[in-house]
């Protein structure tokens, strides 16, 4: 399995214009629906006084977590742009939110979506894409005795250790890469009264 993914490394900017309207683009890297609500509710403020907060986000590998919003722009003319930008270029784990001031002058259908097309684009143009790997975590509970076949297992995985706890019975938390904790927990299984237990993050 493939577990990686593109993303942007840091938040980004984009502009477009258009008989008098402006459409500012913000991207995001994001990595949950609840991180997702935070940004657009703060943007909701830092741009108060603009018509129209659009965007479009898409998180995990595939399709599995997205979704668009036109908020109260024409059906399909806002969100789906932003999203085919997103699409396009491979990204995931990445929010685009585009503000309109409005100009005055109606755009049309057409002229909104490229509009909002565009305006996600220049964001994308401004901003470092990355290659990144899907991670788990991984809890796993094991007697004191157990402690360096687990720590063995755990160094030549290339895990992350995020936080242990020791005594007669020891816990651990991992960050490993998806593709690889399949194979270490088939291993932690083979070593007596070893516990591991699956998070995703």
């Amino acid at each position: 399995m493939d577990d990686t993914f593109r993303t942007i490394q840091n938040p980004s900017e984009g502009l477009f214009k258009d008989k008098g309207s402006r459409f500012i683009a913000r991207a995001f890297p994001v990595e949950s629906v609840d991180q997702v609500k935070e940004i657009i509710a703060s943007l909701r403020k830092e741009y108060h006084d603009a018509r129209h907060h659009c965007y479009a986000y898409r998180i995990g590998p595939g399709d599995t977590i997205y979704r668009v919003n036109d908020d109260g722009e024409p059906a399909n003319s806002a969100g789906k742009p932003i999203l085919g930008q997103i699409q396009s270029n491979n990204l995931t784990n990445i929010l685009i939110v585009v503000v309109r001031y409005f100009g005055g002058i109606l755009l049309g259908v057409g002229g909104l979506i490229n509009a909002y097309r565009s305006a996600a684009k220049n964001s994308l143009e401004n901003s470092e894409i990355v290659v990144k790997t899907f991670n788990c975590r991984i809890k796993i509970l094991y007697p004191y005795i157990a402690m360096n076949d687990v720590m063995r297992l755990i160094r030549d995985s290339k895990a992350e250790i995020i936080k242990q706890e020791f005594g007669n019975d020891c816990e651990i938390l991992i960050e490993i890469r998806t593709g690889v904790s399949e194979g270490l927990i088939k291993q932690l299984k083979h070593i007596d009264f070893v516990e591991p237990q699956i998070y995703t993050l």
